[in-house]
């Protein structure tokens, strides 16, 4: 029996899922030049695209599923799916927007760089995640301060 394919959502999304190779650096090649943020753009301008047709889909099925249910369990199932569904696609909502940012600081030149500390983000991490504004460490300087405001 064939697998079902797994919906890429915004937690699981890959490079292989959006059909882009990973860049290959070059020897002694300049950090974010210009291959690099094509690269990044073409990744971003893909999620994108894949986000877009996951809203698209969850309205189609929304409108095609929604069913009076004379079952008051049938009912309730079928709006917690509603709801999950809804819910998945306002964390998307707002990862387009961190998309939109990073489109924008690759064309302000601002790309792959630190918010905080301005070192490079690097490649791979960018391409792990690729709205990433932080460099490894900041981000992990900033979860230990989150997690320590939180207690």
């Amino acid at each position: 029996m064939p697998s079902k394919k797994k919906p890429t959502t915004a937690t699981s999304t890959t490079l292989g899922a959006l059909g882009i190779e990973p860049y290959k650096v070059k020897k002694n090649e300049e950090y974010m030049n210009e291959d690099q943020a094509t690269h990044f753009r073409a990744i971003l301008d893909a999620w994108k695209i894949q986000l877009m047709e996951e809203v698209d889909r969850t309205v189609t099925h929304m409108k095609d599923e929604a069913a009076n249910f004379p079952d008051p369990v049938d009912r309730a199932s079928q709006e917690e799916e509603f709801s999950i569904e809804l819910r998945t696609r306002d964390r998307e909502r707002k990862l387009l927007k961190k998309i939109g940012q990073s489109i924008q600081a690759i064309g302000d030149e601002e790309y792959g760089f630190c918010e905080s500390c301005g070192i490079d983000i690097g490649i791979r991490r960018l391409e792990a995640r690729p709205t990433a504004t932080l460099c490894i460490d900041c981000k992990t300087l900033d979860e230990i301060k989150e997690k320590h405001v939180n207690r």
